[in-house]
């Protein structure tokens, strides 16, 4: 009788195993159970069965010495915790990360979680095969490494690097944008302001042209401050605080990160005004933060766990592609940019922004 996997002292069962209960070759199992060589579909699902009832596992390790393969990805980002974590951590990242990992691991991927990329080389020594990366700001930490290693990725959210033909998933940083200010407007606002970060990543860029959109629509004044990503919610603190002195007829501040809108609800009621009464706070991302705060603040269903299944898609089949050998640098086979849009955000209202009564 062929051992089995079962039983107390049992030797778990070989490809040696399997090939003489199936009356076929190692090698011939070796390509039924990896997908590989010519072997008869009808022959291929006959080991499958019986590699199934002997319960034998395929050694990964090896597997991957023989491939070249580390059957790994890494999630990256150089977006700091301050912004990007949240209450323990479970913030904007670890949302994206939690779908990345449950969808890598249908493909028999590993996801690695690498720590927020500023200086240093968190990229340089782990075992992958390639990368999403989170937002890349426009001179990327994260992304030049993985340039420097020769590494495929694909972005969540747009590339904003000139000339930069990464394959990435749209996550529609202008209309994400627009939503909020419609629901801004339709509360009465008339005097919003607008808080980001200081940098270049597309949710900022994207927001700050659909403002300045909306402010020659409606006639408002494109008031825009921007605060630092690092300083979290303090930044969003002194930043609001300094824009309510600076512009006191403000009556709506649409904060693009949580940990900023946080800081400036703190602001507001510091500076002896109410929200939403006298100013109104929105944000992008619907997380812990937006959820927690007191008041709850008016967020966005941005279907960050579609949108980050969808990016372990596309970076697979750039894998796949370039392990074809067409390469391309992420480019489609028309030459154009591959992009996977998110589907349509939608705004939460909650009582940051829901005014009783909306001012005539």
């Amino acid at each position: 009788m062929p051992p089995s996997g079962s039983g107390s002292g049992a030797r778990p069962p070989t490809i040696a195993d399997v090939a003489k209960a199936a009356s076929v070759s190692r090698t011939t199992v070796s390509h039924a159970l990896n997908g590989l060589g010519k072997v008869d579909p009808r022959t291929r699902e006959r080991i499958k069965k019986v590699a199934a009832e002997l319960g034998y596992r395929p050694n990964l390790r090896a597997q991957r010495l023989r491939r070249g393969e580390a059957k790994a990805i890494a999630l990256a980002s150089s977006m700091p915790f301050a912004v990007a974590g949240g209450p323990s951590r479970l913030g904007f990242y670890m949302e994206v990360a939690a779908a990345a990992a449950e969808r890598a691991l249908v493909h028999g991927y590993a996801l690695v979680l690498v720590p927020p990329v500023r200086t240093g080389s968190p990229l340089y020594s782990v075992d992958i095969d390639g990368a999403i990366v989170v937002e890349p700001d426009a001179d990327d930490a994260a992304s030049a490494q993985l340039r420097e290693r020769g590494l495929p990725y694909v972005t969540l959210g747009r590339p904003v690097a000139a000339g930069d033909d990464t394959p990435y998933v749209d996550l529609r940083g202008g209309r994400v944008a627009e939503l909020l200010l419609e629901h801004l407007r339709e509360q009465g606002a008339r005097h919003p302001a607008l808080l980001i970060g200081a940098g270049a990543r597309h949710s900022a860029v994207d927001a700050r042209a659909a403002f300045e959109r909306a402010a020659a629509e409606h006639g408002w004044a494109p008031v825009v401050v921007t605060a630092a990503e690092e300083g979290g919610e303090q930044a969003g603190y002194d930043t609001c605080a300094a824009l309510l002195a600076a512009h006191p007829e403000t009556d709506a501040v649409c904060a693009l990160v949580d940990a900023f809108a946080v800081g400036a609800v703190r602001a507001i009621r510091d500076s002896g005004r109410t929200v939403p009464d006298d100013v109104m706070v929105v944000t992008r991302y619907d997380g812990l933060r937006a959820r927690t705060c007191e008041p709850p603040l008016t967020a966005v269903d941005l279907h960050l766990d579609e949108a980050a299944g969808d990016a372990v898609e596309l970076l697979l089949r750039r894998l796949r592609r370039d392990g074809d050998g067409d390469g391309g640098g992420g480019a489609a086979a028309s030459g154009s940019v591959a992009v996977a849009v998110a589907p349509e955000p939608v705004v939460i209202p909650r009582a940051s922004s829901l005014r009783v009564t909306a001012p005539a």
